[in-house]
Order: structure tokens, then sequence, then C-alpha cells
């Protein structure tokens, strides 16, 4: 396709004096260059082609150079990315050293914050508002946020700031009724009944149509269309319908998404309003690609894919099912399992459960600290809830990981998926910190899985043995088999002999580093260096008796985990052992630099040198 708008020479100039017809086109180039790409280089597709015409309205009416729009999440910030400079390298698109996922300050002055995480765009806008107040400037400040995210006790935190400060700022709610999966809870149902009203909506639309042709009174007669807006509201409901007047915000919408003229309507109408306003957006992910249209969970993340097919399902296994089956096994055997997750039963494999056991399934939106409260709700009154989030989202429920449950030692199984590096996504999702975190907490126990096998035991050992709470990391993807190590699942607790070459060094691989770690020592092997190298699933409390019996005589021990140093089972084992004996010295494989950004996992690995190749080159080199 030969763009004849989208190019590195799109400026604020070109969007503001473009034509209607302009603008159908450009956001048709639009589509075609975010299907293409993602096509290639895999990426967040159905959300970003749903805000097209938003984002082309945006840039519109506001001034990208010198106004600020946060976008919550970031899933939706391709089109924005393609319109501020940076249509020349958007084919390396999450490729290592290339244009970011995610909207990042370091790659472009037109990102306003970093973002990757839900429901943080309310409140970082809201202090960027504050600040231009405090410097006396006259930016406008945007903030794009997902009903999804809305699930988000924070972005709540924020509106309710917002609407109580009266500070002037503008928040885009963009209503697609989906978030990673289907939206749950009260607010989606006070959505939705706000989107059903046809006649509330026909009737707003008659009455501005009358009232835009007073000739402008600026400020007031804003206002005044604002008043017969929300009693025309009350005229339909009967009672006025949006919790957003009530937090002190000026509600306006619902807007049609995909109708840009009607969308830099209401944003004029709306931006000098001196106080904070909400405009609901009702937009339609996937739009503009009849696959991603009808299946968009299916098209929210994706790999790279043929376009002319759509994805393709595969059904090789990975981690994530090995858990789902897992669950739904145990499910089986013991009517107290439950499961909970945050707004994603298909990203942690718990969909087959959900099927399965309806009655046994809560899904809490977008609200992990609510989740692990809720679950440990759920243990004290005798249930054995499992908890699957993603390992940087759990980051999100420390507080409530350490007083609702750890305190009372509430029988709480944490599944964390995504833990260690997850690849294009970047350092805002790679979970290295988990090990750290969780090994701070009383009462833990912290396992890692390496091998679909060693998962099942686990799982199997912290449901239906194991008394408080437990913490299960395993990593996104599919996993190479090795040699079965064990098959009681008790033995789980216990160290494990991979290989026993000789006593020149020990290496103890923690959870999926086994492989490379098993790699590395063959070929040192080969090389004559010839050590031994012990697998440990336990990290927390540390098996600190059993690996000195396996070390015996050797005196480096290598000790090599997916995480960061600090905090992390270096350092516990280190600590424990040291306790006993003195005699080992100790040395960390482990993540030096936690900011590592996208690349393929396996090569993240490479960059933290983790991988077989800098074991081998760290032990020889010693």
């Amino acid at each position: 396709m030969n763009y004849r708008f989208l190019g590195s020479r799109l400026s604020q100039f070109d969007m503001k004096n473009m034509t209607a017809e302009d603008r159908k086109v450009l956001a048709s180039e639009l589509r075609d260059k975010i299907l293409k790409t993602v096509s290639a280089n895999g990426g967040h597709l159905a959300s970003n082609l749903g805000v097209v015409e938003l984002t082309i309205a945006l840039l519109t009416v506001f001034d990208y150079e010198h106004d600020k729009i946060v976008f919550d999440v970031g899933h939706q910030s391709y089109s924005y990315k393609l319109m501020t400079g940076r249509f020349d390298n958007f084919d390396t698109l999450r490729q290592e050293g290339g244009i970011s996922g995610f909207p990042r300050v370091s790659e472009s002055q037109y990102d306003a914050f970093d973002t990757g995480h839900s429901s943080t765009s309310v409140s970082a806008a809201l202090g960027m508002a504050r600040a231009r107040d405090l410097k006396g400037e006259k930016d406008y400040i945007i903030s794009v946020i997902g009903d999804g995210a809305l699930t988000g006790g924070l972005a709540f935190e924020g509106i309710n700031d917002a609407g109580i400060s009266k500070t002037p700022m503008i928040i885009i709610l963009n209503d697609n009724e989906m978030s990673i999966d289907k939206n749950v809870g009260g607010l989606s149902l006070h959505l939705r009944k706000i989107r059903a009203s046809s006649g509330y909506i026909a009737a707003k639309r008659s009455t501005e149509s009358f009232l835009h042709k007073i000739p402008g009174l600026g400020n007031l007669i804003i206002k005044f269309i604002l008043a017969i807006k929300d009693w025309f509201r009350f005229i339909v409901y009967r009672k006025t319908p949006s919790i957003f007047d009530d937090l002190g915000l000026v509600y306006y919408g619902p807007v049609d998404g995909h109708d840009t003229e009607a969308l830099i309507e209401t944003l004029n109408a709306v931006k000098d309003i001196e106080a904070p306003v909400l405009i609901h957006v009702a937009t339609k992910k996937g739009k503009g690609y009849g696959f991603a249209e009808k299946n968009p969970s299916d098209y929210h993340g994706v790999g790279p894919f043929d376009l002319e097919k759509g994805v393709q399902k595969s059904d090789a296994p990975t981690f994530t099912s090995s858990f789902g089956n897992i669950m739904i096994d145990e499910a089986e055997e013991n009517d107290k399992v439950v499961a909970v997750c945050a707004a994603m039963a298909a990203g942690t494999g718990l969909s087959g459960f959900a099927g399965r056991f309806p009655e046994r399934f809560f899904d809490c939106g977008i609200a992990e600290g609510h989740c692990v409260t809720m679950a440990s709700g759920l243990a004290i009154s005798g249930f054995v809830p499992v908890v699957a989030i993603y390992s940087s989202f759990l980051q999100r429920a420390y507080d409530e990981m350490i007083h609702d449950c750890c305190f009372m030692n509430n029988h709480v199984v944490f599944a964390i998926d995504r833990a260690g590096f997850v690849g294009q996504d970047g350092h805002t999702h790679n979970g290295l910190r988990d090990i750290s975190y969780l090994n701070s907490m009383p009462n833990m126990t912290v396992f890692a899985a390496r091998d679909y096998e060693d998962l099942r035991h686990i799982m199997h050992y912290c449901i239906n043995v194991h008394e408080g709470p437990c913490a299960v990391r395993y990593p996104r993807g599919s996993a190479e088999y090795t040699s079965a190590l064990y098959s009681d699942p008790n033995e789980c607790l216990l160290p494990h002999i991979v290989s026993d070459k000789g006593s020149d060094f020990a290496v103890i691989s923690v959870g999926i580093t086994c492989k490379d770690c098993d790699r590395a020592v063959f070929k040192l092997s080969k090389s004559g260096l010839f050590g031994k190298h012990i697998n440990l699933s336990l990290i927390r409390p540390v098996p600190a008796e059993e690996l000195i019996a396996l070390l015996g005589n050797v005196d480096k021990v290598y000790i090599c985990e997916e995480g960061i140093v600090s905090g992390g089972a270096y350092e516990s084992i280190r600590t424990e052992i040291e306790k006993i004996t003195g005699r080992y010295r100790f040395i960390p494989i482990a993540v030096e630099d936690d900011m590592i950004r996208a690349a393929s996992p396996k090569r993240q690995r490479e960059i933290a040198g983790i991988d077989a190749e800098s074991i081998f080159n760290k032990i020889i080199g010693d």
C-alpha cells in the first residue's frame, strides 16, 4: 500500500488541515501499517485497531509537541507512535533495540509517561495537570484509559482525587466491552446500561444539534449543553446513571469511537472546561480486521501470523496450559480447590477450569490486591484457593500478600506465571523480582518449576500437603523436558543431582535454568573441567543440610537463577549454608541489570549472562 498521508512527513500542521475524507484515508493507512507490522513481529493488535479514529481525533485537536497524552497500559499506542515521528522505524516494533510496544519516555519526547501495567494513567495525568497549574502553564493533559482498567482500584483513586480537586484534565474512557478477558463486576454492568440507552443517546444528539447552532458563548454555553445533557439523561433513566458525575467529573458520552468527526467535535467542545472531564467513547476491538473483530481476545497479544489466515492456535504444551490441566485434575480430586485470577482466565490457562467448575472459579477483574485478600478469605473459611497472576502484575499485591495472607499463615497457593524473562513486552513485564519479594514474606514457601512434571508434583504438594501460603513460579512458553529426577511429589522439597562428573565446581540451578546449566556442565566436561549439577525446586525455606550433603568437598559453588541477585535465591542459599559451614565460595549467575528491554527470551537470557554459553564462559574463566 502506498501511503498518502502516513509517513515521516506527517505533522501537527497536516493533521489540523485534513478534511474528513483525508482522515478516513489516514485511518485506513494506520490500520494497514499496524496489521502488516504486528503480523510480522507480533504485538497487541485488537486494542490498537480499536483506537485508530480516537487517536486521529486526539492529534487533530491537541498539540502533541506540548500537550500530554497518557495511554493507560499502552496496549493502544501504536497509532500514536506512527503519527509522532516513528513511522520510519516502526518495522522494528518489539525487536531488540527497536520501537517498544508500550509508551517509553526514553524513546520519544512525545511519550508522556512509561506504561505497561494497568490503571495508572489517571493518577499520572493528574500529577502532570497539577504540575502544569503550579508552573502557570496552559497545556492540555489527557488520560486514555480502557473500561477493563477501571476495575483496577488505582484508577478510581485517581478519579476520586481528580473529582475532589476540580483540576482541569480530560479522561477518555475507551469502552470496548473487552479487557483481556470479558469485563466483570458492577462497573461493567453500569457502562453497559449507559451504552444500551439508545433513547438517551438520540435525545442527547438532537439536543446538541440544536444547541450547536447558537453562536459561541464560550464556557457558559458548554456548561449549559452539559446541563441539558444531564437533564435528558435523567428523563430517560429517572436517575443519574453515571458514577462519574457523583465523583465530581463532568461526564460526556457515549460517543461513537469510530466517528472521527464526532470525536473531534466533542474534544473541541469540552477541552476548555475548567474541571476534570470524562468522555465516554464506545469502540470496537479489532476494528477493520475481521478475524480480530470476531474474536478480539485471541488477538489481544499475538505472535507473528499470516494476515490471510489469521492467528493459528497451537496445541503444543506450555507451562500455562500444563498448569491449567493440573488445576482441573486437582479440582476433580479435591472439592475444596478453587481458582482465582485477575481478568486473565485465558492468559493464565484457567479457561478450561472455568468451564468445568464455573462455581469454583472467580475472576476478580484487574484488581490483584483484591484477588489476594479475597482468596485469603476463602482460605480462612476452609477452601484451597489457587491465585494465578503474572509475576510482574503480582507485584501490585505485595501488601495484601503480607498483611492479609502471610501474617495469618493462610493456605493460599500463588501460581506465578511469566516468571523470568517474557520477551518482546520488555522490562515492564519481565518477572525478575518475584523470588526477591516472596523471600521477604513471613511464612511464605517458594518453589520454581523446572519442567511440566516438576510443576505437577509441586502443585499437588502445595494444594494437598502444604499448610500456609506458598508460591510456585514458572516461565512463559514451553519447556524442554529433562529426565525425571523424582516421582514422589513430596520430593519436590529436596535438591536433586542432575549430573555428577567431578568436584572441580558445583552448579545449583533454580527451576528452568536447569537446562542451560546442564548444557554448560556437559560442555565444561569436554573442556577438562568436571563438576556437579544440582537442581533445586524449593527456594524457600532453603534445604541447606540436603544441599551440603550433595555438594560434598567442592570449593566453588555457582548459583544460577532467572531473577535478580538482590534478595534472590543466590543470597538466601548462601546465607543459609554459611550459617552451618563456611567452607564454600559462592558465585552468583543471575540478572544484574533488571532493565533488559524487548528481545526474544533467549536473547534476554544471553544479555543477562544466564544462558548455557555464558555459564560455560563464567565457570571456565574463574
